[in-house]
């Protein structure tokens, strides 16, 4: 055997062990992160069951389709604002608290949790516009309310204009919270549904919300409110309801682009002013508005979530322009 062989026979051996140690490594690597999803989806069924007996009830529920549905009553005014929540918002009801405290001592707010979310019950119903709409419209039936304000956040903005024209006799005003516009662009991109149903049923969702803190944290809620939001966010997730109303989201935008407001209807709408991700979306409002003979749009810097913190202007700005449009009727 020259030297040439001896070499050869080296370099091969050598081979192997580095093929035989990176493969312990790899090895190594997928056992450890197979232990780790492990821990998680246990930890994950474990809590689940746990939290599932710390959430407290709230409100009352009406029946709507033959299934369950939560509406929360507060504050006893002459007018009535049926309140609802922005796309995937786990609890409306708190959610919106900070808000309903500053207008229920002059108004009677009605704030409903569709299927899906909250305390509600879930469906197997598709979760299109029209769908969504007439069963919120027979949850205000089954309070008996008749003549009422509509306001909501984001979402609100492509189901509002549906509703508003559906049931014009019954909406005095529209109010939107950075809502949606129905001819928004980018609404036809298709979302990683399976990807998010993983991450929930796994605990990886719970995981990273748990290590990249909590957002309500330095917002003006009780820590009680604060602990039970957690604690449904858990609960809700992505639960079938809310992606298959994630699935319909492009066909919702699609087939509402071309809806307007009607132009006897007094529109109010507050907006995020420093959308980074959105140049177009204070115009798109200003835009929208001008569909209303009665329209304002109230720019507001903050977060899409304007509510969690401009709550109080919010409340104040709506009562000064209730009080316009009913001088100039």
């Amino acid at each position: 055997m020259n030297v040439t062989e001896k070499a050869d026979i080296k370099n091969g051996t050598g081979i192997r062990k580095k093929r035989r140690l990176w493969l312990k490594i790899l090895g190594g690597i997928v056992g450890a992160l197979v232990l780790f999803m492990g821990i998680v989806f246990v930890v994950h069924v474990i809590s689940k069951g746990i939290e599932k007996k710390k959430i407290e009830p709230y409100g009352q529920t009406v029946s709507v389709d033959g299934k369950q549905m939560n509406v929360y009553i507060q504050g006893s005014g002459a007018q009535t604002i049926v309140l609802l929540p922005g796309q995937g918002t786990p609890s409306p009801v708190l959610d919106f608290k900070l808000l309903i405290d500053e207008l229920s001592p002059d108004y009677r707010v009605v704030a409903i949790e569709p299927f899906g979310y909250g305390l509600s019950d879930t469906t197997e119903k598709a979760r299109t516009t029209e769908n969504i709409v007439s069963e919120i419209h027979e949850a205000v039936q089954q309070l008996d309310i008749d003549r009422y304000i509509l306001m909501g956040h984001s979402i609100t903005g492509l189901y509002g204009v549906s509703y508003v024209n559906s049931y014009p006799d019954e909406v005095l005003a529209f109010v939107g919270i950075d809502s949606s516009v129905p001819n928004q662009p980018g609404m036809d991109v298709k979302l990683p549904l399976k990807t998010m149903q993983f991450m929930q049923k796994s605990g990886l969702m719970r995981f990273l919300q748990k290590v990249s803190g909590d957002s309500y944290a330095s917002l003006d809620y009780d820590e009680h409110t604060k602990e039970q939001i957690r604690l449904i966010t858990n609960k809700v997730g992505s639960n079938k309801t809310l992606m298959n109303e994630l699935k319909h989201l492009g066909s919702n935008f699609k087939n509402g682009e071309k809806l307007t407001y009607p132009n006897d209807l007094p529109l109010l709408l507050f907006v995020q002013s420093n959308n980074e991700q959105n140049d177009q979306w204070i115009p798109l409002h200003e835009a929208q508005v001008k569909q209303s003979a009665l329209g304002l749009m109230i720019p507001m810097e903050g977060s899409h979530y304007l509510h969690h913190t401009k709550y109080k202007e919010i409340a104040a700005d709506f009562k000064e322009y209730m009080k316009t449009i009913q001088t100039s009727n």
